[in-house]
């Protein structure tokens, strides 16, 4: 296994809460111009007992999963425009 790093890319993640709904905001830098962001949201329930780590984690999670939805797409678009063809999401699972 080759572990000589070629290339660094980093995902800086913001949280921040308001009455009772955490925010995340997942931001990827890569060496190119790619720049890409994904959003979650996590809520309180009323009924559930107020534990700002689980909202964070939640709202985290689901930040990242919409970055690499938005990075899936990326580099869907990438193939496509070098291929010449019609090339999607599930083509590159």
């Amino acid at each position: 296994m080759n572990t000589d790093i070629t290339t660094a890319w980093s995902v800086d993640i913001q949280l921040s809460e308001h009455e009772g709904q955490t925010r995340a905001v997942a931001r990827l830098s890569t060496n190119d111009r790619t720049n890409l962001v994904g959003t979650g949201f996590a809520r309180l329930n009323p009924s559930d007992r107020d534990v700002p780590e689980i909202g964070e984690e939640l709202a985290t999670a689901r930040a990242l999963h919409a970055l690499a939805d938005r990075l899936l797409g990326a580099a869907v678009g990438d193939i496509a425009a070098i291929t010449h063809e019609s090339v999607s999401v599930a083509d590159v699972r």
